[in-house]
């Protein structure tokens, strides 16, 4: 029963993978043209969500760094297994730490620009597209949604 609740419960959650991986490079349109699912280079838009189907496949494969950028008290009533809290309002400081202080202050390693797979997730996906925009001004250049 509380499986099943959970299942539901981070049903609603909208979340967001980012990937540094290049693609779409010298396409003119701003979303290179893309359909659900593919890779962009431009920003993200705030209707743009990863499937809990796709986050669960993410997240077996072991090689994703999962961020809730909701508050800290939001965290501490609930969250996805192995996300690590990092609140919208310190996410640009954040990313901008050296890795051993972020990983003093947030117990994980720092997202690297090039890494694969990061996802961010909040209450209903504003702070999550805010943090996606945080992201794409620090330079995680390539973002993939679902």
């Amino acid at each position: 029963m509380v499986l099943v609740a959970y299942a539901l419960w981070l049903l609603a959650l909208p979340l967001v993978v980012v990937t540094t991986e290049t693609h779409c490079s010298g396409a003119p349109d701003p979303l290179c043209n893309a359909k659900p699912g593919a890779k962009y280079k431009e920003p993200p838009t705030t209707d743009s969500e990863v499937s809990y189907k796709e986050l669960k496949e993410l997240l077996s494969s072991g090689s994703v760094q999962l961020f809730d950028v909701r508050n800290p008290d939001e965290f501490k009533a609930g969250h996805i297994p192995d996300s690590t809290n990092v609140p919208l309002g310190e996410l640009q400081e954040a990313l901008e730490l050296s890795p051993d202080q972020f990983r003093q202050r947030y117990g994980v390693r720092v997202p690297d620009k090039e890494d694969g797979d990061i996802v961010v997730y909040c209450q209903r996906g504003r702070r999550s597209a805010t943090a996606l925009d945080i992201m794409w001004a620090l330079g995680f250049s390539s973002l993939y949604f679902s």
